[in-house]
């Protein structure tokens, strides 16, 4: 059985040469997919010095400059950011698997990846341009900012989106897998969770540190695997295979996450398979609206 232990770490457990976490081909039993997060001070900079890695740079808190590289031509990209994750879309920046980069800027920024050889133009994304779908209905509701999907972006291998939840709402749910290679029915793809969470807006509470959620992954036929995790800001789970979902914000503090994508089917395309005992719950969003707190834009309070 793969416990918790093998695929959920916490923040600064997978600390690596400057960045607060790092996932990648390096990580045992993962292949497909990666992230990098870290927090950057003024005149800080962090190199992504490798080709033959496609990336999607995406600003948490605060605003970056990436100065890329691509075929020896030197572009320079500003990223506008935000606040912080609960204040709406953000600037992103594609990179080709063609293309090297250095960042500098202030405050905190996640860097998805995926190894490739397939080429695909650099797109800078601006905030404006981010599809945001709300989804689900009643205590299901949820926000999703589309911006690295096979819809909105042209890349070789990397689905990429953020979810945001509010307090006391399930997302992930009816719980659901993606791990066998179903065409029209279902893809194999690695799935990285990146999770931030905070005091929901005038939730008034003393210390936005103590903000939690929850998250669990199960067994499927592709494999054993078991994790059932109290989840803070900085905390990844890795899901190779299995049912995964609920991820749960706790009354009073607001959820968010980070999902990276990426398979070894032909296709780039997200295709899923509910768990059967729990599909049946989709149904009881009929009639429903979606919850009024949604959706999170810009100005909601810095915690």
């Amino acid at each position: 059985m793969s416990t918790e232990n093998s695929w959920f770490h916490r923040r600064g457990d997978l600390a690596q040469g400057g960045w607060e976490s790092v996932v990648d081909a390096n990580t045992p039993g993962w292949a497909h997919t990666g992230i990098r997060v870290a927090e950057l001070a003024p005149g800080d900079e962090l190199a992504l010095d490798t080709v033959g890695v496609e990336r999607i740079v995406v600003p948490l808190a605060g605003s970056f400059t990436v100065v890329h590289t691509e075929n020896d031509e030197v572009t320079t990209t500003e990223l506008a950011g935000r606040a912080s994750v609960f204040d709406g879309p953000t600037d992103v920046l594609y990179l080709s698997a063609a293309a090297t980069a250095v960042l500098s800027g202030v405050g905190r920024v996640a860097v998805t990846t995926s190894p490739t050889t397939v080429l695909r133009p650099t797109r800078h994304i601006a905030a404006a341009e981010t599809p945001v779908e709300l989804r689900g209905a009643g205590a299901s509701s949820r926000q999703v900012h589309n911006f690295g999907t096979p819809q909105s972006l042209d890349a070789a291998r990397l689905i990429v989106c953020e979810v945001l939840t509010p307090a006391g709402n399930w997302s992930s749910y009816p719980p659901h897998k993606h791990d066998e290679h179903l065409p029209g029915h279902e893809s194999r793809l690695e799935e990285v969770y990146y999770f931030e969470t905070a005091p929901a807006k005038h939730a008034g509470a003393p210390d936005g540190a103590a903000s939690f959620g929850m998250f669990s992954t199960y067994s499927s036929p592709a494999g054993e695997i078991d994790i059932n995790a109290m989840v803070r800001t900085g905390d990844i789970a890795l899901v190779p295979y299995g049912y995964h979902g609920p991820a749960v914000a706790a009354p009073g503090y607001d959820l968010y996450y980070l999902n990276v994508m990426a398979g070894p089917d032909p296709e780039r395309v997200w295709l899923i398979s509910d768990d059967p005992a729990h599909a049946w719950v989709r149904s009881t969003w009929d009639g429903q609206d979606v919850d009024d707190r949604l959706p999170f834009a810009s100005g909601k309070d810095e915690t």
